[in-house]
């Protein structure tokens, strides 16, 4: 028989170590004296896949910071701009009246009109309202643009006899008691004055002496009346030439030299009829604002249509309703301040 010889094995990892190391692989697992041995160095964590450095800790996370919703800006709305006239007749002394005159408040009464320091009446109250309008066009308010030249205001009528000088004299009145402003009530109507004669006030030069006369003084043709806010240009002597003098440089310097030194003036023209005289076409020219006076049941459409496209250079018109018939029981102004009205 062949004679089999054992095969040397080569020992195991496990054996080797234990050969080193001292262990009998049989017995129990002894414990190892690693006292001696270096220590180990600390072992780094591994990092996660796709990404550079690994931190031992990861970071606490950051809430990314919400902005503050900014609260929306509210623009302030835009200053009314003031008249420039203004600082114009700021640059100037005023003309001071050289004639005195008293109004005579018996005449304005028989005829129905307002009457200084009286108790408050239908009329007073209506004319207040259209003051109102008047003064708001040319001091501005919101929405509503500052027309230039918007405190000179023209009152006229397509013909003669529909309530154009009543009117001019009534919203003069109601305009002089106003605290931020003063009237200069300028008759306007060469041909057929009456403004002088409605307030009682005494005759004298006037606008046309002022327009044909450069070197008369100014203050000679003005009457400082007993209202303190209220002072009167007559009309003057009577010119031939009249729309022409009307129609020239003259004039508007004329206007002018009259707001100086007095921003707050108002100046009331009373036009001459504008279907009868050729000066009333002339004189819209100059103004800002321009009243056209229209009789209930008298003024025709016709005339009135005509009228205002003769007044096409004032770039402001407002039609105004005279001598309007109320019904017995209707309501009026006025009488809510009572019997007799208010004073």
């Amino acid at each position: 028989m062949n004679e089999h010889r054992p095969v040397k094995r080569q020992p195991s990892l496990l054996e080797r170590a234990a050969d080193i190391f001292g262990i009998d692989p049989a017995a129990g697992a002894p414990t190892i004296d690693v006292s001696g041995l270096p220590a180990e160095p600390p072992k780094k964590a591994k990092a996660p896949k796709g990404t550079g450095a690994s931190p031992a800790e990861a970071p606490p996370r950051v809430e990314p910071a919400v902005a503050a919703e900014a609260e929306p800006v509210i623009e302030a709305a835009p200053a009314i701009k003031a008249s420039p006239r203004k600082e114009v007749a700021r640059a100037a002394p005023a003309v001071v009246p050289a004639r005195q005159g008293k109004i005579d408040r018996d005449r304005l009464a028989a005829r129905g009109m307002i009457v200084p320091d009286a108790p408050v009446t239908g009329i007073s109250e209506e004319y207040r309202i259209v003051k109102r309008e008047i003064i708001r066009n040319f001091t501005g308010a919101p929405g509503r643009p500052v027309l230039p030249r918007g405190h000179r205001v023209l009152i006229a009528s397509a013909n003669p006899g529909e309530g154009k000088t009543f009117s001019a004299v009534n919203l003069a009145l109601s305009l002089a008691v106003e605290a931020d402003h003063d009237v200069l009530l300028i008759d306007a109507d060469i041909a057929k004055p009456s403004v002088l004669e409605t307030l009682g006030l005494d005759e004298g030069p006037g606008l046309m002496d002022a327009l044909a006369d450069p070197l008369l003084p100014l203050g000679d043709c003005l009457i400082q009346t007993d209202i303190a806010g209220l002072k009167v240009m007559p009309a003057g002597t009577q010119h031939m030439h009249d729309t022409e003098l009307l129609a020239s440089a003259r004039t508007e310097a004329l206007l002018a030299r009259l707001e100086a030194g007095a921003p707050g003036r108002i100046l009331i023209l009373d036009s001459p009829p504008v279907l009868a005289a050729s000066p009333a076409a002339v004189l819209a020219g100059h103004v800002g604002q321009l009243i056209m006076v229209v009789r209930a049941d008298e003024t025709l459409e016709s005339s009135l249509r005509d009228a205002i496209g003769l007044m096409g250079a004032c770039p402001h018109i407002q039609l105004l309703l005279n001598g309007v018939k109320f019904s017995p029981g209707g309501r009026r102004f006025g009488t809510y301040y009572g019997q007799g009205g208010a004073s």
